[in-house]
């Protein structure tokens, strides 16, 4: 009981192993050195992955083609700078064979550079500024970028009798991404936009930005926010009384982020969203995933973060059982090279010549299902590519 305390006060910290299994003396552990926010504003993102990992290790074993796995938890408070230190020290200290996590855009950019001189695999499961990838050749991705989500939904929009659009996103790296993946793709189909709105990512107030989308009295308005943001903004376009303007929202899938989508309560009911998974994805993969994550984590519910996660776990088992146990970089990020399987959010596959993921995007919409909120999802665009992005 003792130990299991000082266990739990250690993650509490950030800073604990989160140790598949100990590693006795003169055992060649695979670390895998995971590096999420797990304390600060982005805590959601760092709790929603790390028992992703836990629970895919619990699934399938502390043990992979001979390799006894250790997953090496560490804190960086979502702050650059601190991620950067983390990982040198992940990389020189601990030895790790894998990067892992990055819970926001500005993490991952910070650690890049290091992959390229230590020749050692990065998994990104959150960050989604298309970018990332292009900054080393070491780097992979198992979450998803905005202008993959939001090319789909300007296609769909567009396709939808939608004629002119605004765009409404938070200002930084991924919302503008996003903004201009949604404007290309939107107006290459057809349609016209009527402006742009940008947010302060710091204290947002939507209330003047609200003010202007009314004015310009566009068809629709294609919304991104980082999921946290999610309820206060429902809940302003509610109280502004845009739900009966005519304007029709459409928003990336983190406005109805299922982490937080039952407490949004009835202002999210009909909300339209395009994203890679939903919660209510209907395969019995998913059912048994959503159970299981459920049952190890009361209280929870997995989201898209939980999915990166846990896909990213499944990406270095696989690579690792390819290198028979060889954990040389090179190799490593060799065999995750055109890896294909079935993930909880569908088929998924890493894009040989990109390292990006290949996906289906969904599109959903906010049901009551057994007295909860859950994003249904009503159509299905699949094996999407991120847009533009040139081979590495």
């Amino acid at each position: 009981m003792y130990r299991r305390q000082m266990l739990l006060a250690a993650l509490a910290a950030g800073c604990a192993s989160l140790t598949a299994m100990p590693a006795a003396a003169g055992d060649d552990p695979f670390r895998i050195g995971l590096i999420l926010p797990m304390t600060g504003p982005f805590a959601s993102t760092g709790k929603e992955i790390g028992a992703a990992v836990r629970l895919y290790v619990a699934q399938h074993g502390e043990t992979v083609a001979g390799r006894r796995i250790e997953v090496v938890l560490k804190d960086d408070g979502g702050v650059a700078d601190a991620t950067k230190r983390i990982a040198q020290e992940l990389i020189v200290h601990d030895k790790v064979s894998v990067l892992a996590g990055f819970g926001l855009t500005p993490l991952a950019l910070a650690t890049a550079p290091l992959t390229v001189r230590a020749k050692v695999p990065m998994v990104v499961m959150a960050a989604a500024t298309s970018a990332i990838t292009e900054k080393s050749p070491y780097v992979t991705r198992t979450s998803y970028t905005t202008p993959q989500v939001a090319s789909v939904i300007a296609r769909w929009a567009a396709g939808s009798g939608i004629k002119t659009m605004v765009t409404l996103v938070s200002d930084y790296g991924p919302g503008l991404d996003s903004e201009a993946s949604f404007t290309r793709s939107f107006e290459a189909a057809g349609g016209k936009m009527l402006g742009t709105l940008r947010v302060p990512l710091q204290n947002p107030d939507f209330a003047p930005f609200l003010q202007k989308l009314a004015d310009l009295r566009p068809d629709g308005v294609y919304v991104f926010v980082p999921s946290g943001v999610g309820a206060p903004f429902m809940k302003q376009y509610i109280e502004r009384g845009l739900d009966r303007s005519g304007i029709r929202l459409i928003s990336e899938g983190g406005i109805t982020d299922d982490e937080i989508l039952d407490s949004e309560g009835d202002p999210a009911l009909g909300a339209i969203t395009g994203f890679h998974y939903s919660a209510a994805h209907d395969s019995a993969l998913n059912r048994d995933f959503v159970t299981a994550f459920m049952a190890a984590n009361p209280g929870m519910r997995p989201n898209f973060m939980a999915v990166g996660g846990y896909d990213g776990m499944a990406l270095i088992y696989k690579a690792l059982e390819k290198t028979g146990g060889g954990g040389d970089g090179d190799a490593l990020i060799g065999a995750m090279k055109g890896m294909s399987w079935e993930s909880p959010r569908g088929p998924i596959a890493i894009d040989p010549e990109t390292r990006e993921i290949v996906q289906n995007v969904y599109m959903r919409k906010v049901e009551r299902v057994d007295g909860a909120l859950w994003n249904v999802e009503f159509e299905t665009f699949e094996a999407v590519k991120d847009p533009g992005k040139a081979p590495s």
